[in-house]
């Protein structure tokens, strides 16, 4: 096997890292272009309501950050960061695979579909998850010169995952008879089969470090141990300083000392879980959001889930604003801008993110008709009588005053509802004494003679001005339909005045009159709060305990954004409010957290950086260490960095 001393031509990169960048290029771009279009799948094809679609999709989202443990925990204890890569990604490419063929309707019912999905989405979020914490490590065995270079290396990685973000496509293609998502999720599958084959290529290249122990179930050992020992003896043994001092009898002072270290950060990781509540609805609730709205730019229209393409340009724009100009510039300002203060801010915009969708979903929802309740039904009227008509009804008068020729009437209880994607419906009424055919795009409609209704089917938002129709006996002259808008429900009236076949158009239900643009105030203030609270946070974690427990804090981090999915679950299915008031309830909840981060971050010490300079030079020179070294460490982690904190400030910088 290869030791990974070929070098790029020109540089210290060895020539195994171009085969692990192109395939995390590839498995990022299946990823994200998959979980695009997942919430709109469930709502449109599987033809689940806006709160399960949601609910499953936070599954999902969660169930991937909860597997990176486990594909640690493999890597380093078993299979090793090479093997687990390989074989969690063909558990990845199946679960593509399985997705794709549930999106096909030639195959089986719809619980057929859904249960396939289920097991595609399953198998996908163990795969990225199990490799989430391996390609990015293995990519760093490669180097032999480890702190600079896998640094640049991370960059690069955290590049990528933003590119493919702000660039995954999204077309018309049609396929079946609607939307492709066959295609949509064959595509990420193919994507993914060409990140395992790339892989693979490069075997002979690799350096291969063996499996040495996973650190985070040494720290889980070490807890446990403490707990136990400390309920079967503290009755009977003197008080101990710290109740992770009862571990001393089979762990090393060293490591209680580290550990007591993450845990102080790892404590203040549990507010975090509710800035991922709200952040991750940009796929969800944004999104569905999104298709109430008018999504046409002039010349060009874009679809509901190309919105969150914008949260990954602005962080390429925000990361170097931020930290070139924000931070400095409050700095001239006095004010002592520390880590865990740039996260409460981020808390805090992230609050107002929601502010601004809340007053966005009041105005949305002005177009949208409830749905009928329980026991209770639509009447729609249309006069299609050569005068005013007047309806009478035994119990209540839903239509107090006379219909017009031509006019619409729609009852109180409405259950016309809007399409899921945003796109208008149409359907036509044929008052002619024989049948029609009208084609309108790729769609065609058919209605029988003698006042007969068409089927209700979906278009492409456009101007339909030169509509072909045919009756029976012969063709008739193009009709024109002017603009169908997205959102509407239009019914046409086809009619015939003075020996020439005319159209009558009724909006049935209104137009989506807000501006998707609407929602770019929403998106800035949510990316301003992650570049402050999601980087700031990670490489805070990372100045405050040793090198060697960076994993520990990598699989709390992810721990946060996995429980922060689990909360939307629960709200989404339990909560049952209407969607502006579920926004003000989240934004609530993260002020009200913000405020208990803002205490606990208050009363924490900061530990001395160049304290864990220290101890991670003892760490490298491989020296014992003796007794009383163990307790200067303990007594090292309660140093703090008076005023300017020299230097523990972390970059902000990808």
């Amino acid at each position: 096997m290869g030791e990974g001393l070929n070098k790029l031509c020109g540089t210290n990169y060895p020539a195994s890292i171009c085969f692990i960048v192109v395939n995390e290029f590839c498995e990022r771009f299946s990823y994200y272009g998959m979980r695009a279009v997942l919430t709109l799948y469930f709502l449109t094809y599987l033809g689940w309501d806006h709160d399960l679609s949601t609910a499953v999709y936070h599954a999902f989202s969660s169930l991937c950050y909860f597997t990176p443990v486990l594909g640690a925990i493999i890597a380093d204890t078993w299979l090793g960061k090479f093997k687990t890569i390989i074989y969690l990604s063909v558990v990845y490419v199946l679960g593509h695979v399985i997705k794709s063929v549930g999106a096909i309707p030639t195959v089986g019912s719809n619980t057929v579909h859904i249960a396939l999905s289920m097991v595609g989405l399953i198998l996908i979020a163990f795969g990225t998850g199990g490799i989430k914490p391996c390609v990015a490590a293995f990519g760093g065995d490669q180097f032999q010169e480890k702190h600079h270079i896998t640094q640049q290396l991370l960059s690069i990685f955290i590049i990528i995952i933003i590119f493919f973000f702000a660039i995954r496509p999204r077309g018309d293609v049609q396929c079946f008879g609607g939307d492709c998502y066959a295609l949509a999720f064959g595509v990420p599958a193919a994507l993914m089969m060409v990140a395992l084959v790339v892989f693979i290529l490069g075997s002979s290249l690799y350096r291969r470090n063996p499996p040495q122990g996973n650190i985070l179930l040494e720290v889980c050992n070490c807890i446990g141990f403490a707990i136990k020992n400390r309920w079967r003896r503290s009755k009977y043994e003197s008080k101990r300083r710290h109740w992770l001092d009862w571990a001393e009898d089979k762990y090393s002072k060293r490591l209680i000392t580290e550990i007591k270290m993450v845990l102080r950060v790892l404590l203040l990781y549990i507010p975090l879980p509710m800035f991922w509540a709200l952040f991750d609805q940009q796929g969800s609730r944004w999104t569905l959001q999104a298709t109430r709205m008018n999504m046409s730019f002039g010349a060009f229209s874009i679809k509901p889930d190309q919105m969150q393409t914008l949260n990954a340009l602005l962080i390429l724009v925000f990361v170097p604003v931020f930290d070139l100009f924000i931070y400095p510039l409050v700095s001239l300002c006095r004010i002592n801008i520390t880590p865990l203060r740039k996260m409460a801010t981020g808390m805090i915009f992230a609050a107002l993110a929601f502010g601004a969708a809340t007053l966005v979903e009041v105005h949305v929802v002005k177009t949208v008709v409830k749905p009928a309740p329980a026991g209770q039904c639509l009447l729609q009227v249309f006069n299609l009588a050569p005068g005013d008509v007047r309806l009478h009804f035994p119990e209540s008068q839903p239509f107090p005053e006379p219909l017009m020729y031509l006019q619409v009437a729609l009852g109180v209880n409405d259950y016309i509802e809007k399409n899921d994607e945003g796109a208008p419906l149409l359907r036509f009424v044929n008052t002619l004494s024989e049948a029609v055919t009208v084609t309108v795009g790729d769609e065609t409609f058919h209605a029988d003679a003698n006042y007969s209704v068409s089927a209700n089917k979906t278009l492409q938002r456009g101007v339909y001005n030169k509509v072909s129709c045919s009756l029976q006996s012969k063709t008739c002259p193009d009709l024109d339909l002017g603009l169908l808008d997205f959102g509407a429900s239009y019914t046409v009236v086809l009619l015939e005045e003075s020996g020439r076949i005319t159209t009558h158009k009724m909006e049935d239900v209104h137009a989506n009159n807000v501006h998707v643009a609407w929602q770019i105030p929403q998106y800035v203030l949510i990316t301003a709060g992650e570049v402050m609270f999601s980087i700031t946070g990670l490489e805070f974690s990372y100045s405050q305990a040793p090198a060697n427990m960076k994993s520990v804090l990598q699989a709390g981090w992810l721990l946060t954004v996995a429980f922060g999915n689990v909360i939307v679950l629960i709200i989404a299915e339990g909560a049952g409010l209407e969607q502006w008031k579920e926004f003000v309830l989240f934004a609530v909840l993260l002020l009200a957290v913000c405020g208990v981060f803002s205490v606990m971050a208050h009363f924490y010490t900061y530990v001395d950086a160049q304290h864990l300079d220290k101890m991670d030079a003892n760490d490298h020179s491989g020296g014992q260490r003796s007794s009383s070294d163990d307790d200067d460490d303990h007594n090292g982690c309660a140093d703090t960095l008076d005023k300017k904190k020299r230097g523990l400030e972390p970059s902000t910088r990808l």
